[in-house]
């Protein structure tokens, strides 16, 4: 059986996946705010919202799991 440690591995490496998404979808942000597709604009501001709004909940998570069992 794994313990808290290696869920709390697990959810940390997840977060990260999550941070470098969201720094992508802020650069795919910024092209499409200068490419005037308001469509994919939209697309990815809503994703990006998305995104950062999980991360946080994770994050949340993350910070309740105790450092040692």
């Amino acid at each position: 059986m794994r313990g808290l440690g290696w869920i709390k591995s697990i959810r940390l490496a997840e977060a990260q996946q999550m941070r470098d998404r969201i720094a992508l979808l802020e650069c795919e942000l910024i092209n499409a705010a200068a490419s005037k597709g308001k469509s994919n604009l939209l697309n990815v501001g809503h994703e990006l919202r998305s995104q950062k709004a999980r991360l946080e909940r994770l994050e949340h998570c993350i910070a309740w799991m105790p450092e040692r069992v």
